[in-house]
């Protein structure tokens, strides 16, 4: 029974996958006006905050964990 509804949900799943619309309307409107760039520069910003962060939590961790 288990089989037969797992290959009924994949048949939907499949099916509702082909009506979607393939265009991304947004992307090309944001890419015309050049705003794109913006959000790719926000997050390589935000993932260049968060890679520091981590590095300096990690080079604090290794001097707490030779002092004890």
């Amino acid at each position: 029974m288990k089989k037969i509804l797992l290959s009924l949900l994949l048949l939907f799943s499949a099916t509702l996958l082909y009506a979607q619309n393939n265009d991304v309307e947004m992307a090309d409107q944001m890419r015309s006006s050049g705003k794109i760039y913006v959000v790719i520069a926000t997050i390589v910003i935000i993932f260049i905050g968060l890679a520091i962060y981590l590095f300096t939590i990690d080079k604090r961790l290794k001097k707490i964990e030779r002092e004890n």
